[in-house]
């Protein structure tokens, strides 16, 4: 398991479209991913719980990822995370 601390840094508000991009992209990955935040812990592959998040440029979150790929996995989600 590998916890990954990111700072949300995307141009873009964090709704519908990069939410589903989102979703999209961890669904990639065999590991199990996770998006820690504010005592939430929510599956990054769940379009309905990724929305609930309603995160924002700047917000501070775990990534967390298990499984075989989870070092690709957590990258992957960082940098979709970190776009500019």
């Amino acid at each position: 398991m590998i916890e990954t601390p990111v700072v949300v840094k995307h141009e873009e508000a964090l709704d519908g479209r990069p939410i589903a991009l989102l979703v999209q992209e961890a669904s990639q990955y065999a590991s199990k991913i996770f998006i820690q935040v504010n005592g939430k812990k929510i599956n990054a592959k769940s379009i309905m719980g990724m929305m609930s998040l309603s995160l924002t440029d700047g917000e501070k979150l775990t990534v967390v990822t298990e499984g075989e790929d989870e070092q690709k996995a957590a990258e992957g989600i960082k940098t979709f995370l970190c776009k500019q």
